[in-house]
């Protein structure tokens, strides 16, 4: 039995308080020390992509696995249950990394309460692994809560002037959200014939009849983190007053919980039930893609522009998955795994970057940054390469799992073309944005302040994957396609 994911998961929980030790003791030695908890619990999650790579499961079935007892009693039994596969796999790389790379970037971002900061980044990350890992809606749900808190507090104590009323209304939404998807957990158990909270035994032995209410509750739950029109209104405040490695973390790590709850268990667990209504969830994320593309053109504030961006790219995700319930083309549910680790990237980028503008120019708004090409050079060709990114411009992967997913949406409703439009808005407000800030001349004396060249090339960073992975997509592709297979198996299809 293997024990590598605990160990991923124990590495930045425990690292978590000792860090917040050795930096109360010494400030720059703990810090260092927290930058080498994250590194480890990331070249742990590149390891496990490179077992599972190696050794790729059959379909609905997983590696890595670890399974004890926990509470057997006559009327309840828990189960500590993990196992990787090509959905959960992808994700713990790319969190763990951003959690590096958020670690890194909040050196000159962070500057009051770094014991407690670093030590709740490192509490989210092990609460987030705990999420992708978990094979037990009941442990599921424990580390699903668990994120929330030191999300809460990262937002309210280290945000911007509503840092309080984003962080309450954060926790409201989605506490709100997970105690609705709970009672849908509670239905499944008190309604079979099979008593357990284990994913892998209920998957396929839930009857249609049963299937109806907890999709509903697990729609709203992963509705809210994804997140998808109406439930979306928490994330633009959030993000606003958020700082930016924070942004980082929330917007490429915390919103693939939606998603991946979506695929892991809507669709897992009530195949029947989603298949019938594929086509809502389906016109949900093409409303969710439409809305946030719109609205973000109307967005002053760069940091905004790129929240409302987030719930435009998430919409590519439902879209995706729900497309492979609806037509049975495997492409949905590849291209919405491809979709998540792509956007976690590029977004990422955008995010850190707002907060290098913030600082160097003391302003985030776009009609009042102007000829960033002259000012800030370097840190004007990041948010040009990062705004690609975003784009889905051909020479980045995003363009590869974008053109997947309204392929299969177009497969399940021609009319459904449409979608095209989205790439094509969300290009016009990405390059508006670049005209009045790095193409726009500058105003009065020009005083060069740009970001320092190791800060530039950990930005660099973010989006180095985006093009090895347009060359090589089956890296990740690969690892997917059992999932995809999986999920038209339990359908029929």
């Amino acid at each position: 039995m293997s024990f590598v994911l605990s160990l991923l998961i124990l590495v930045p929980l425990v690292g978590a308080p000792v860090s917040y030790l050795a930096i109360r003791m010494n400030k720059r030695f703990g810090i260092l020390l927290a930058l080498a908890i994250a590194a480890a619990a990331f070249a742990i999650a590149s390891y496990s992509y490179w077992f599972l790579y190696a050794n790729l499961p059959a379909p609905g079935q997983y590696v890595m696995t670890e399974k004890y007892i926990w509470i057997n009693l006559s009327f309840i039994s828990l189960d500590y249950l993990l196992g990787l596969d090509g959905l959960s796999a992808p994700l713990l790389v790319v969190s763990t990394l951003l959690a590096l790379l958020a670690i890194i970037g909040s050196r000159s971002q962070i500057g009051h309460h770094e014991a407690e900061y670093y030590a709740l980044i490192l509490l989210f990350e092990g609460s987030i692994v705990g999420v992708f890992t978990s094979l037990n809606l009941i442990f599921f749900y424990i580390f699903w809560e668990l994120v929330l808190i030191p999300m809460f507090f990262l937002i309210g104590i280290w945000g911007g002037p509503r840092r309080k009323y984003a962080a309450l209304k954060f926790i409201l939404f989605t506490y709100g959200g997970s105690t609705i998807m709970l009672l849908g957990f509670l239905a499944v158990y008190l309604g079979t014939s099979v008593p357990t909270f284990d994913i892998p035994d209920l998957a396929g032995k839930i009857p249609p009849g049963l299937q109806y209410l907890p999709l509903l509750a697990t729609f709203i739950g992963f509705g809210v983190k994804l997140p998808v029109v109406p439930f979306h209104t928490w994330l633009p405040d959030a993000h606003v007053e958020a700082p930016a490695p924070v942004s980082v973390l929330l917007a490429g790590v915390l919103l693939k919980m939606g998603g991946y709850g979506f695929i892991r268990i809507s669709l897992g667990l009530f195949p029947q039930a989603s298949t019938q209504y594929a086509w809502a969830f389906m016109l949900v994320g093409v409303v969710t893609m439409f809305y946030g593309a719109i609205v973000a053109t109307l967005a002053k504030d760069l940091k905004r522009m790129i929240a409302l961006t987030s719930i435009n790219h998430m919409g590519f995700v439902l879209l995706g998955a729900y497309s492979t319930a609806s037509s049975g083309s495997a492409l949905g549910v590849q291209g919405a795994i491809f979709q998540m680790f792509n956007h976690a990237l590029a977004i990422g980028s955008l995010f850190m970057l707002s907060g290098y503008i913030h600082e160097q120019a003391g302003t985030r708004e776009i009609p009042l940054l102007k000829g960033l090409r002259i000012t800030m050079p370097r840190t004007a060709t990041l948010l040009m390469l990062s705004s690609l990114a975003a784009m889905g411009f051909p020479i980045y992967s995003s363009f590869v799992s974008e053109f997947m997913v309204i392929a299969a949406s177009i497969s399940a409703f021609s009319p459904y073309a449409v979608t095209v439009l989205v790439p094509a808005l969300t290009g016009a407000y990405f390059m508006w944005m670049l005209r009045r800030t790095v193409l726009s001349a500058p105003t009065g004396s020009v005083v060069v302040k740009d970001s320092p060249r190791l800060d530039s090339a950990v930005l660099f960073a973010y989006l180095v994957p985006l093009f090895i992975l347009l060359i090589f997509p089956y890296i990740i592709l690969d690892p997917a396609a059992p999932v995809s297979q999986y999920i038209l198996h339990l359908r029929g299809g």
